[in-house]
């Protein structure tokens, strides 16, 4: 890749839970200006004040950001932005970057960088980690799949919306490791869980005696000491967080990259069939610890 102009302006498509603090930050942090593109109107006048130009089309701000950032919920809508006859992959050209922070398969993460280099453009795999409240504070963790010489280009600009970015390897891998992590996460939130569920079923222990213990033993974690204290424990679920179809999602994701290895995954295909119970149950948009509520329902 050769040496490119410094980039002038930046360009968010996807303003939604994640993407709107996210592109919030960008532009309070970064020294360039940042144009955003949401299909819902309400995003874009709330980062109005913060310096955000909204764009008319994704075309327009194709058209003039050197650095496009996206924050889509998963495949179908990113394969639709990039890939579609009038996306981004259309529209890309020489030297631009594009930096996908959705969560999305392996394999798509490949496909795009194919596409995006066939344009003489250049992409990275940036999912992000971490609650909405870090999304807020600027405190993400974003895994990176690209090749040295963009990531060391686009980290600046990922550090205005993240306290940890790692470099993980070549297209694909930043997805490999959030989709693993978060499949990590989920299995430790069904534990939780059940744990949970069996002090309050059986009253031998008090649930917060039993979770303050846990946190000071060899079962503490960060799931426990935020899903666990702050969501299981209270019974508190709320929308417009990190819900129940998105970990699916994800999950549904690392089954498939796991498949793809020859591997047949039993806590993390639990922690599917819970997650789907409770998406059945109708708390598909409820805080993803909502899956105690499947939990509940399994009994002798």
């Amino acid at each position: 890749m050769t040496q490119e102009k410094t980039v002038e302006r930046l360009g968010f498509v996807g303003l939604g839970v994640m993407g709107e603090p996210m592109c919030r930050n960008l532009a309070a942090r970064s020294s360039h200006k940042v144009l955003g593109y949401d299909r819902a109107a309400e995003p874009l006048r709330r980062l109005a004040p913060d310096g955000v130009i909204a764009a008319r089309s994704l075309a327009e701000l194709a058209g003039a950001a050197d650095v496009v950032f996206l924050s889509l919920p998963g495949e179908p809508e990113v394969r639709e932005v990039c890939l579609a006859g009038d996306g981004l992959v259309a529209l890309a050209r020489p030297g631009q970057v594009v930096v996908d922070c959705s969560t999305a398969p392996v394999a798509l993460a490949r496909e795009l960088a194919a596409a995006f280099t066939a344009r003489g453009a250049h992409f990275a795999d940036a999912p992000v980690a971490r609650t909405r409240q870090a999304a807020i504070d600027g405190t993400l963790s974003i895994t990176v799949g690209t090749d040295a010489f963009l990531f060391h280009r686009i980290e600046p600009l990922l550090r205005c919306m993240a306290s940890a970015v790692t470099h993980c390897g070549p297209p694909g891998a930043g997805q490999a490791v959030k989709l693993l992590n978060n499949m990590v996460l989920s299995i430790t939130v069904v534990a939780l869980a059940e744990a949970l569920a069996v002090a309050k079923a059986s009253g031998v222990v008090d649930p917060k005696v039993l979770f303050d213990a846990l946190a000071k033993g060899s079962a503490d974690s960060f799931a426990l000491r935020n899903h666990g204290m702050k969501s299981l424990l209270p019974e508190d679920h709320p929308p417009r967080a990190f819900p129940v179809s998105y970990m699916l999602k994800d999950v549904g994701y690392a089954l498939e990259l796991a498949r793809g290895a020859g591997l047949d995954l039993q806590a993390a295909g639990t922690a599917r069939r819970l997650l789907e119970e409770t998406a059945a149950a109708g708390l598909a948009d409820a805080y993803h610890t909502a899956l105690i509520e499947a939990v509940r329902r399994h009994r002798v």
